[in-house]
């Protein structure tokens, strides 16, 4: 399966190189209400559009890459193991766009989905280009999201004491309160179309919602620079991707940011796990202690007892 996965990114990538192939899924994810229908969408780049044959497949956590269909034609339906009509594919000219359909939505549909297609380069052989993919998430009929699901940023800045003792400093970014789980952040400077080397933590689940970190290490040569947290979410507001400005590491910061002053970039994340694990772990030492001292005050009471009637 690893492979696999690696051909589809390995594959996307030399066509964006060449570029004579890109297929481009805008969405990262979209959610829909079982018995409902969801849309995804494939820009595709190509010369021939009209004669390009589209492929899509689907991919589940817990399985390997499943192919669904493929269609020449403006318009196709097709059936998805009994399910008559499950699915509808079209390709729009106008825009260069393949859409894919989905159906009476049931839990069993979410997945990821990926368009793709063939590709000849010259002196070479056929390979076949992938999206990057659309995750599917499917929620119940009577399930009541909040008004606002896009994440919520905090910010927290590097301190004079790091950036003293490492002549570097370390911005990072905490996103909270989203959902889906679905969600791309990346890097650049400000006015930059450069993407930066960054670090990524995990997606964390919070009740019913979704919370991650990212973090950038900016270096002393690129101090007096301006950096942007990009984010991509299906719930952004206006639909467009959220930009996060960090100022310089050579300017005064004077708002009311959360300075971070720490040595390790995730201290904040792991002094919060600890406190967590301590405080249960006490609760449980505090629960032993109980039953300890209950457990030798009934037996004492119990000998006591027994001496009297002697």
């Amino acid at each position: 399966m690893m492979a696999l996965l690696e051909a589809v990114v390995f594959s996307f990538f030399w066509a964006v190189g060449l570029g004579m192939l890109r297929l481009e899924q805008p969405e990262i994810s979209i959610t829909a209400a079982r018995q409902k229908s969801a849309l995804i969408a494939c820009k595709v780049s190509s010369e021939n559009f009209n004669d390009a044959y589209i492929h899509w497949y689907r991919h589940k956590s817990d399985q390997g890459m499943e192919h669904l269909m493929y269609h020449v034609t403006v318009f196709t339906l097709s059936h998805l193991g009994e399910k008559k009509n499950k699915l509808e594919a079209r390709k729009i000219a106008s825009t260069s766009t393949a859409t894919l359909k989905i159906n009476f939505l049931e839990q069993e549909d979410e997945a990821t989905y990926y368009c793709a297609s063939w590709f000849y380069p010259q002196y070479s052989r056929w390979i076949k280009i992938f999206g990057e993919g659309t995750k599917l998430i499917v929620t119940p009929p009577d399930r009541n999201l909040a008004a606002d699901m896009s994440p919520k940023p905090t910010i927290f800045l590097p301190s004079i004491a790091e950036i003293n003792l490492h002549n570097t400093g370390t911005h990072l970014c905490l996103l909270e309160k989203f959902f889906p789980d679905a969600i791309k952040v990346y890097w650049k400077e400000k006015n930059g179309n450069t993407v930066l080397d960054s670090q990524q933590g995990d997606v964390i689940q919070t009740n019913d919602t979704y919370m991650k970190f990212s973090w950038l290490t900016v270096t002393q040569k690129s101090a007096d620079k301006e950096h942007i947290c990009i984010v991509k979410h299906e719930n952004n507001k206006r639909g467009t991707d959220q930009e996060i400005l960090f100022p310089s590491m050579n300017k005064e910061v004077t708002t009311d940011v959360c300075l971070k002053d720490t040595s390790g970039t995730m201290q904040l994340q792991l002094t919060n796990t600890s406190a967590y694990y301590t405080y249960l772990l006490l609760l449980l030492k505090s629960a032993l202690y109980f039953a300890i001292i209950t457990y030798c005050l009934f037996r004492e009471t119990t000998v006591c007892s027994a001496w009297k009637r002697s």
